[in-house]
């Protein structure tokens, strides 16, 4: 998280503005993670994690799990909620909690580096790329690049809206911008498209929008030979 928005998020959890905590598993990794065919024990990290249940899940499939996160109030609601007695000890200039196979490095974002997150094989983003101000994701992307191994794959889930004028055909497929930031380093697979009934937050009106809710697998170039064969799945009726 920028420096310019780190009030901002930690008020945000101090005052339990949190509507953007899923109360469940999202069920798109628990419909397209195993696509990734990572190997047992792979360890996962999860940027911008906030206290996401995902990280139960991914943990039960055997990965190790890295999350990073911000605000303590979120780290210690996770683990609180979750009824685990993690441990801590600072490490560099991040406070380290672990329960397990789960792991919350507690600090800025932009302040990670390679030697705090250790190997990593996959990076799950649900959604902190969109989460973040347009101008901060290209730095969000540098800086992921910066503290990964060249090898690492990503799975990411976006919540896209169509841009005025665009095509139906241009907003069921992938993101200019997905593929402005990551193409050079990435082959981007758009494994599945759903597009969602939601209400719009820039509305008092009760006005829905139909969003796209987008997952996506992004493979490092150099192992990239053998790509899906099939396009995205695509719901182009919106849903309720």
């Amino acid at each position: 998280m920028s420096s310019r928005d780190n009030a901002l998020w930690q008020q945000c959890w101090r005052d339990r503005q949190t509507d953007f905590h899923q109360q469940e598993v999202n069920r798109f990794l628990t419909r397209f993670w195993q696509g990734l065919e990572l190997a047992q024990g792979s360890r996962v990290f999860v940027p911008l994690c906030g206290k996401s249940l995902d990280m139960i899940w991914l943990a039960q499939q055997g990965h190790e799990v890295v999350g990073l996160e911000l605000s303590p109030v979120a780290v210690r609601a996770f683990f609180r909620e979750n009824h685990m007695q993690p441990s801590r000890r600072k490490v560099g200039r991040f406070t380290l909690w672990r329960a397990g196979k789960i792991s919350i490095l507690c600090g800025d974002y932009f302040s990670a580096g390679r030697a705090d997150l250790g190997e990593i094989d996959v990076v799950y983003d649900r959604a902190a790329l969109t989460a973040l101000p347009e101008d901060i994701r290209r730095l969000y992307v540098a800086h992921l690049k910066l503290i990964l191994p060249a090898a690492c794959k990503m799975f990411l889930l976006t919540v896209e809206d169509a841009d005025k004028g665009e095509t139906r055909e241009v907003t069921l497929g992938p993101s200019a911008e997905v593929i402005a930031l990551y193409s050079e380093a990435f082959g981007i697979e758009l494994a599945h498209v759903e597009s969602i009934l939601e209400p719009d937050p820039d509305r008092g009106d009760g006005i829905a929008r139909c969003s796209e809710h987008k997952v996506y697998r992004l493979i490092p170039k150099q192992g990239c030979q053998e790509q899906h064969e099939a396009g995205p799945r695509t719901s182009a009726v919106c849903n309720n």
